[in-house]
């Protein structure tokens, strides 16, 4: 594996260079704040609209339906592949190799991925097709072929699907496999084989995968609610540990947004590069806000309309970057940083020397340190990360297999199969895989993917805003009918 890894690492890393560094920040920036000067903002006005439809009548027993998704396990499902690795491992290393100031970076991309999502979400319903049966397929190539017509249409489409494909279900699954037997590892002080770990959890997804979306989304909205309390807890126990050092933290993350070469020492452009670089990247790699994966989830949705699920996914990508990944950094930030080895350029440098700590084990060297118990800090963060990769991996796989169902059509039994026998073989060699080829290639592919999806959500921009005026519409009826 050494071999094959030390071969593909440079090549794959040296093509990530240029879309993350041009093309992802141009897309990225400028699809979340085009939509957010269309829609007038519609992350802030409608954002208080969003939190009631999610946890308003908020339940874990979405019941199975008969066709689709309640709108709450869609957001679940969304969720679950949203808040996973990239919440933890990707915002340790976005820090470690952007410095604290990645951060904010990342925070900015939320919330103009927030508009983003909004229009994924209301693209994926009113493109959406349902079967006879009541099944339902939807997402990004359906909207891809509603915005170009014709072979382009079709080209674009079909690139798509084969990326996201790539990524999610087989790159995004060992990245996903690989986070969680590395950290099971750490936690079992090495008693545990990587390899042991990736057999067991390619079993388990083998289980979810053959029931389908109904079984997805019934492990999904039960759950990452759980998981996201739980990992919530932890943090903020760890930050009234901290409490002294919050202040300082903050403070680190918005200095070093502006100035990291304070930090991260070399010339002021390449420091800057890194941590805005290190933003983007991992911030698409957490919130999914422009990729094109979760409007999946949300084409299952039944809702009364597309701005009805469009709030919805939008509090999706405020969870998860601004309380969950927040979190993480602020942990992280004050124990690691303000306090800790990290602090200085100095410090930062005689780590990558040593290597002692690093992206995989940053949490858990965290929570351990604030604890005083390096063992205790090592199974919490692992049993937290266990669940929320394990239900990423799911989520991504229905992801993929709506697009195999697409490319292969009337034989898309047998692509599926295939598909699903893949993707359980990429689970188990992802425990086995260096770490930095895993996510390179993830991130290659997450990359290549935001293309298409990007250029159809400028050119359907019309349909956005026609929701959004529906739905402000429709708001406007129901509070004048109360009256």
């Amino acid at each position: 594996m050494q071999a094959v890894s030390d071969f593909l690492l440079p090549i794959v890393q040296k093509i990530n260079a240029y879309l993350s560094d041009y093309i992802l920040i141009i897309l990225l920036v400028g699809v979340g704040l085009f939509y957010s000067i269309r829609t007038r903002f519609v992350q802030v006005r409608c954002f208080g609209e969003g939190m009631k439809k999610v946890f308003g009548n908020l339940s874990l027993k979405g019941g199975k339906q008969k066709g689709g998704l309640s709108s709450f396990q869609a957001l679940a499902t969304a969720i679950a592949a949203q808040v996973g690795t990239g919440n933890i491992v990707g915002a340790c290393g976005a820090i470690l190799i952007g410095g604290p100031g990645a951060i904010f970076w990342m925070w900015i991309i939320a919330f103009f991925g927030m508009a983003t999502i909004y229009a994924e979400a209301t693209l994926a319903q009113e493109t959406k097709i349902v079967n006879e049966d009541g099944s339902v397929l939807g997402g990004p190539v359906y909207y891809i072929r509603r915005a170009f017509t014709g072979k382009f249409g079709k080209f674009l489409a079909g690139f798509f699907a084969i990326a996201i494909t790539l990524a999610l279900g087989f790159m995004g699954s060992m990245v996903q496999s690989n986070s969680i037997s590395e950290s099971v590892n750490t936690a079992s002080n090495d008693v545990i084989p990587t390899w042991v770990i990736g057999l067991i959890l390619a079993a388990i997804c083998a289980f979810i995968f053959i029931g389908g979306i109904q079984r997805i989304a019934s492990v999904a909205e039960k759950i990452v609610p759980i998981m996201a309390v739980a990992y919530l807890v932890i943090g903020l126990i760890i930050l009234g540990i901290n409490v002294k050092y919050i202040p300082a933290t903050f403070g680190m993350i918005f200095k070093f947004a502006f100035v990291p070469q304070a930090l991260l020492g070399g010339a002021f452009g390449a420091a800057i590069k890194a941590a805005i670089s290190q933003g983007v990247k991992r911030g698409l790699f957490s919130n999914e806000a422009g990729m094109g994966s979760t409007p999946h989830a949300h084409a299952q949705a039944k809702v009364e309309t597309p701005h009805d699920q469009g709030v919805v996914a939008m509090i999706g990508v405020f969870i998860d970057t601004f309380v969950v990944l927040t979190i993480t950094a602020l942990v992280v930030i004050s124990t690691l940083y303000v306090k800790g080895p990290l602090g200085t350029e100095l410090g930062l440098a005689a780590n990558g020397v040593t290597g002692a700590i690093t992206k995989s084990n940053m949490m858990q060297t965290a929570v351990g340190t604030a604890l005083g118990n390096e063992m205790l800090g090592n199974i919490l963060v692992a049993i937290c990360l266990t669940f929320f990769a394990f239900t990423t991996i799911i989520s991504w796989n229905f992801f993929g297999k709506q697009n195999v169902q697409y490319m292969f059509g009337k034989k898309q039994k047998i692509g599926v199969l295939v598909y699903s026998i893949l993707a359980i073989a990429f689970i188990f060699l992802g425990s086995l895989f260096p770490n930095d080829l895993v996510w390179e290639l993830a991130d290659m592919f997450n990359n290549i993917m935001v293309i298409p999806n990007v250029l159809a959500l400028f050119v359907l921009s019309g349909i956005v805003v026609g929701a959004v005026k529906v739905g402000k519409e429709r708001k406007a009826a129901k509070k004048a009918e109360k009256q």
